[in-house]
């Protein structure tokens, strides 16, 4: 299952819209004022379904994962020289990088591909593709590409 990441151009906090490989809104984002990156994700009816909240404070870049409002895990980024890499603790996922930070793998506790994230280059806003091996994963692979971007905007 293909996503599309799409940041909307003219907002004042972070949002972003979520297609299918058909063109149809999945998911939508919407970020909210405070410290650090408070983003909520809606289904395609504008349900709030989860949230991602950055930790302040933090060595390393971290971010609650909530389902509903339930705290389901932590993305943190690990320290690395080169190449980014993540942990996703609630389900042994890892994220490994590449230099230029275009191109993630999400690899499961196996070393299995969970999916890839690439980001698309010459957009106006940030777009990435998000290539899910199983369709019930791609709320959580969502979550890690919002991690990965906020963690970016936060570095800029």
């Amino acid at each position: 299952m293909k996503l599309l990441f799409k940041q909307r151009f003219f907002t004042w906090f972070d949002s972003y819209d979520i297609y299918d490989e058909s063109g149809a809104t999945l998911f939508t984002v919407e970020g909210q004022l405070g410290w650090g990156h408070t983003l909520h994700i809606n289904d395609a009816k504008g349900e709030h379904i989860a949230t991602l909240k950055q930790r302040l404070f933090t060595f390393l870049p971290k971010f609650d994962l909530y389902i509903g409002e339930d705290l389901v895990g932590t993305i943190t980024k690990d320290f690395t020289f080169f190449a980014p890499a993540f942990d996703v603790d609630f389900n042994n996922w890892r994220v490994e990088g590449q230099f230029m930070e275009w191109d993630y793998d999400i690899l499961d506790k196996f070393g299995g591909q969970v999916a890839s994230i690439s980001k698309e280059l010459f957009n106006w806003t940030d777009t990435y593709v998000i290539d899910v091996a199983d369709p019930d994963d791609a709320l959580y692979a969502l979550m890690v590409v919002l991690a990965i971007d906020a963690e970016k905007c936060s570095r800029d």
